[in-house]
């Protein structure tokens, strides 16, 4: 029997697993899912009070539609026998879909950095949670005020004084002027201190050190720059992109017998834009990546990677969030509007549990039309509310 198989357990290689399940029908086809834990975690809720609430069971998912779970680490591919080793056992495949993630890069040379606090994973999450515990009135530092160095700073100021730091001149600098004002609006009602130009050069006990000589009070130092695909992408090109991640086609294929998804998929958006690192652009990548590897074994039609509008939404604590739309982010909702269409994505990209027949068909949705992408003419907030409805 032919088979399928998928590494990684976060949202691409899910839903990579229920696009081959889609694909196979009824057809003889083996499909394995291998990754190291038992949950897919919903990373982009980890910046949330009690992250264990953002993990869902993989066999509640996997379970209905057939897929086996391997719980291992994979640590190589081998292309020419077309076997996956994982914690010391091959596993042979005839396709496979590289969906293994990426992860965040630790500053090298930091003294102190095993001091650092992350919510890269929920290992890390839970650790920082765990520490601040009951601790209200902590001072905190946040490295990093990109995507994830904002939703974390914000989110930390509702019971204690943050510091946001960064190298560039601006926060958000990766989101562009669009929502700027927005955000600047929120971290001023939160209180969040900025420090641009900068970062930290040491972390001690209770402390941070500034690149600029200052030492700052710090419970915990959150950090919170740089995300790289996992370095399996590295075991099938050397032709990586800046992120590490492997060039794929339309159809998501990285080698002949190899599709890539996620995280680790440098997929082209348009003529001038690869895909995000980020759950909007993974699941749809992992439904089209896994229907194809099955579809390929199967001498069913494949489907290309299409990609729908590009959305940004960043959560911004007490202040509510900003919702964006283009690639230029047009602001569509700040403030309580677009925490309102926060709430609502994270409930869209919880997937379907127990009923195969509700998987398979949230699976075959790769192009929906985003609940969250307002006309016009149409306050996000309520388009939100009246659209989430109908596609849950």
């Amino acid at each position: 029997m032919n088979h399928v198989v998928i590494i990684g357990g976060g949202f691409a290689g899910v839903w990579a697993a229920a696009g081959a399940a889609l694909a196979r029908g009824d057809a003889d086809l083996r499909i394995t899912l291998v990754a190291p834990n038992d949950h897919l975690v919903l990373r982009p809720r980890l910046y949330e009070p009690e992250p264990d609430r953002a993990k869902v069971a993989l066999d509640r998912i996997l379970g209905p539609i057939g897929v086996e779970r391997v719980r291992a680490t994979v640590s190589a591919v081998d292309t020419d026998r077309r076997v996956v080793v994982a914690d010391g056992t091959e596993i042979g495949y005839d396709r496979l879909v590289l969906a293994s993630g990426s992860r965040l890069v630790p500053p090298a040379d930091l003294p102190g950095a095993e001091r650092l606090f992350d919510i890269d994973t929920l290992a890390g999450a839970r650790r920082l949670t765990d520490h601040l515990r009951g601790r209200d009135g902590y001072a905190a530092v946040v490295v990093g005020a990109g995507f994830v160095g904002l939703e974390a700073a914000t989110e930390l100021a509702a019971r204690g004084r943050v510091l946001l730091v960064d190298t560039a001149e601006a926060v958000g600098a990766p989101l562009g002027p669009g929502p700027r004002a927005a955000i600047e609006a929120a971290l001023d009602e939160l209180g969040v201190e900025r420090r641009l130009g900068t970062t930290v050069t040491e972390v001690g006990d209770g402390y941070a050190v500034l690149s600029d000589g200052d030492r700052v009070d710090a419970d915990a130092v959150v950090w919170s720059i740089g995300i790289r695909a996992q370095e399996l992408t590295r075991q099938l090109s050397d032709d990586l992109d800046h992120l590490g991640r492997v060039p794929v086609d339309e159809w998501l294929r990285a080698l002949p017998e190899v599709f890539a998804a996620g995280d680790t998929a440098a997929a082209p958006f348009d003529a001038e834009h690869t895909v995000m690192q980020a759950c909007q652009h993974a699941t749809p990548l992992g439904k089209v990546a896994g229907y194809n590897a099955a579809a390929d074994l199967l001498g069913v039609p494949p489907r290309p990677f299409t990609p729908a509008p590009y959305v940004t939404c960043l959560y911004l604590g007490a202040a509510g969030g900003v919702f964006t739309r283009g690639w230029d982010r047009m602001v569509m909702a700040a403030g309580a509007d677009g925490g309102f269409v926060k709430e609502q994505i994270n409930g869209y990209i919880h997937p379907p549990v127990d009923d195969a027949a509700e998987i398979l068909a949230a699976a075959d949705r790769v192009y929906i039309d985003l609940p969250f992408f307002p006309r016009e003419d149409e306050p996000a907030a309520a388009a939100a509310g009246a659209q989430v409805s109908e596609v849950k």
